[in-house]
């Protein structure tokens, strides 16, 4: 027998859950199969993001960080803790309770829209056909007249050189599941995933190196900002190696044996555990993508117009498997924007408004240009930055490091950029990205009043230096 809806989606991740559930509130018939299991069996929506990834990973960082104060930075407020102790178990408990908290809620959102929830894999057949594999190995054939790609993707795996044992050498998943803390933690990456892991497990205890293969840390942030942020991460002890290219690592019951090359030398680091970090790739297995003649790219990613649709009709494609940022928050904005785009609305999503943060201590925050592309882009630029050591909230805080810079466009004023490092920017990032989102001039921002103390302030500073304004802060000399 064959149910019939007007949409199928696959994969309920960040960018699947959320079409499936604006398409139910748009009327339609929808069904969404997710095939994740979490390490103990059970089902669960939510992708790597709820299950594996951005809830778990922040839920660490906010209990690592403050452990982290509780030893070393409460002393300043005049609170003193003494014999403070870690129960990594609990530690972990407390992160898996949030991240399935999350995940058992989405079965509701879609009772409330509508929405029919498969758990098990989903394979395209055709004609809008998708065979259902239940995880207890039962089938059924379910037709739509349209069905979208969600299936996110998964972590790179680098098989010649430090293939996963799910023991010594783990994945962003299996570095969250340690149950004791590493005395030496190997990191292959530097990006945004191998610092926050890097970071959790440092403050923790664990002696924390991290091998980078490119000359510069973190090239996708503003040059300037990246070089404060691997000052403090170098300050709080993670050793971070740039340049460093892993030739191989051997895991024995001793741990694993690390080779790579630095300046032209061969070097061996021993480690109790290894994280391979290295990004992330599409998953489009058991999918059935290329037998129905979906393209793919040569990199894996399902090929799209700019209407999400694929090469075969009536199959569309949104989040991480088709490539961009891999970010949740882009897969939520075109999964809603799909599902809107096929009940007959106007929507879309804005590329060059899309935040990136990191949460590490001081976080890092941005959102379109850096000084260095919007250069290279050909604008005549004005910058301005301002530091957080000027604000009042900051010092209160105990967290006055970093600061927030911004880029404008010298002939419109318009703001084409914005760049954070310190505290709490991952918060502050939003006012940034509505500035793009309406394409705000730096005049906009300076008129508008912000209120005091707070860490937004010195964004505001960071926009009234950008033509010479600041009250607070140092204005450049013309």
């Amino acid at each position: 027998m064959s149910e019939t809806y007007d949409l199928i989606v696959i994969g309920g991740g960040p960018a699947g859950y959320p079409c499936a559930i604006r398409a139910g509130q748009l009327g339609m018939k929808v069904a969404c199969v997710d095939a994740w299991l979490n390490h103990d069996g059970s089902p669960a929506f939510g992708g790597t993001c709820l299950n594996a990834g951005c809830i778990p990973s922040k839920a660490l960082l906010e209990s690592s960080e403050l452990y982290h104060r509780a030893q070393h930075e409460f002393a300043a407020h005049g609170i003193t803790v003494e014999g403070a102790k870690l129960d990594l178990a609990q530690m972990q408990k407390r992160k898996t309770t949030v991240s399935r908290s999350l995940t058992s809620g989405i079965k509701m959102l879609f009772k409330g829209a509508g929405v029919v929830g498969y758990e098990g894999w989903g394979k395209m057949l055709g004609d809008g056909k998708v065979e259902f594999t239940a995880h207890d190995g039962k089938t059924e054939t379910l037709t739509a007249k349209n069905v979208v790609i969600a299936t996110g993707s998964a972590p790179v795996e680098l098989k010649k050189i430090a293939a996963f044992d799910n023991d010594k050498i783990v994945d962003s998943w299996g570095a969250l599941e340690f149950d004791a803390v590493p005395g030496k933690l190997g990191v292959i990456g530097a990006g945004v995933i191998g610092v926050e892991l890097g970071s959790v497990w440092s403050r923790l205890g664990a002696e924390v190196t991290i091998l980078e293969a490119l000359p510069n840390f973190l090239p996708m942030v503003d040059e300037q900002v990246a070089k404060e942020a691997l000052k403090h991460y170098k300050k709080q002890g993670l050793d971070i190696k740039l340049g460093a290219k892993v030739a191989s690592a051997k895991a024995d019951k001793k741990g694993v044996a690390v080779e790579y090359e630095l300046d032209g030398k061969t070097e061996t680091m021993q480690f109790d555990k290894l994280i391979v970090a290295v990004g992330r790739r599409p998953f489009t297995d058991k999918l059935g993508a290329q037998e129905l003649g979906v393209k793919l790219t040569d990199r894996g990613f399902v090929e799209v117009d700019s209407n999400y649709k694929t090469s075969v009709d009536g199959v569309y494609a949104v989040g991480d498997v088709i490539g961009g940022a891999m970010l949740a928050h882009k897969g939520i904005e075109e999964g809603v924007v799909l599902a809107e785009r096929l009940a007959g609305h106007a929507a879309t999503v804005n590329y060059n408004a899309v935040p990136s943060v990191i949460y590490t201590t001081p976080e890092v925050a941005w959102v379109g240009k850096s000084e260095k592309q919007a250069k290279e882009e050909g604008f005549e630029i004005k910058t301005g930055v301002s530091s957080f050591a000027a604000s009042g909230r900051a010092k209160a805080l105990e967290q006055a490091v970093g600061f927030v810079k911004v880029i404008s466009d010298v002939k419109t004023d318009r703001i084409l950029g914005v760049h954070m490092v310190g505290p709490y920017v991952s918060e502050m990032i939003a006012e940034s990205v509505l500035a793009l989102e309406y394409a705000a001039t730096t005049e906009d921002v300076a008129l508008t009043m912000h209120a005091h103390p707070t860490l937004a302030e010195t964004f505001h500073e960071a926009v009234l230096t950008v033509d010479g304004r600041a009250i607070h802060g140092i204005n450049k000399k013309k």
